[in-house]
């Protein structure tokens, strides 16, 4: 598949699905856990959510949800990237799929906060957030603060989409220190032009594939999307697996081996590379 070879990710696909004991947070819409792509897939909920498990199918709530899971836990044989199918996934669902509207909803800052801290309660060792964020009041973003600082003095590492609104800066989210946020690139490796780009993305962040991700649709055939949503759980997916071969590694050393390589500009972020972030661990474990 195009944009796993993009980033890399063949040879540590090759060497390992995931592991069982690896936990992977999804701060995200419901996923339809019936769909005949993540049959086998263990996952689960998570408390103070919106209901995990899609009500209507054909809801965009719905669809994202359930296309990000596609992207990390599909069945290899089910035409979605299915990075870590191996891992167990735990849902919390930041927005729902009653509503009448038809579109997608964004995410409270509260919301977000909440879901991250539900997901490393459950034993999730990253969390993919690939929601949109309303603009925070100052005390919602106080939460969502202290729940990054939580999350970095569990270990537990937070992968972000960057956001597709074609702006230069960053958020309460994606300027924290501890988060990795993530730009889209196009099929050439080159950054996507509505891609949100800015000091902490191209500081401390990564490129992932954004540009026509195929993955699971809710209720039919499997879809094709962009943006910075579809990129970010290449990202995650890359940490769960070299978690998975290296069970003792520190989430410092995880998130070093990830983010090192690439030349580092002021803006933009490298791509990610999975193949020399495999090699760099290796340099310094055994595998499990």
């Amino acid at each position: 598949m195009e944009s796993l070879s993009l980033v890399g990710l063949g040879p540590l696909m090759e060497r390992s699905a995931g592991s069982p004991g690896i936990g992977v947070g999804i701060v995200d819409g419901p996923v339809l856990s019936g769909h005949p792509g993540l049959w086998g897939a263990r996952v689960a909920g998570t408390p103070g959510g919106h209901k995990a498990t899609c009500a209507r199918p054909g809801h965009p709530a719905c669809l994202h949800g359930t296309f990000i899971a596609g992207i990390l836990a599909a069945r290899r044989d089910s035409g979605a990237p299915a990075i870590c199918p191996e891992c167990t996934i735990y849902v919390h669902a930041v927005f729902t799929d009653h509503s009448g509207n038809g579109r997608t909803p964004t995410a409270t800052p509260e919301d977000i906060a909440t879901g991250i801290l539900a997901c490393a309660a459950a034993g999730a060792r990253v969390v993919n957030v690939s929601a949109a964020m309303d603009r925070p009041r100052p005390d919602h973003e106080r939460r969502l603060v202290d729940a990054l600082d939580h999350a970095a003095r569990q270990g537990v590492l937070i992968v972000v989409a960057a956001g597709d609104d074609r702006t230069a800066g960053s958020s309460a989210l994606t300027g924290h220190p501890w988060v990795l946020p993530v730009a889209a690139y196009d099929r050439t490796g080159r950054p996507m032009r509505g891609s949100n780009l800015g000091r902490s993305v191209g500081r401390r962040g990564l490129g992932g594939p954004g540009d026509r991700v195929t993955s699971l649709g809710p209720d039919g055939p499997p879809l094709a999307r962009s943006g910075t949503s579809v990129a970010a759980p290449f990202v995650t997916g890359t940490i769960a697996l070299l978690w998975s071969l290296f069970p003792t590694a520190s989430a410092a050393e995880i998130r070093t081996a990830v983010t090192a390589s690439g030349t580092r500009a002021s803006f933009v972020p490298p791509l990610l590379d999975a193949t020399a972030a495999l090699q760099a661990m290796a340099r310094r474990r055994t595998p499990a």
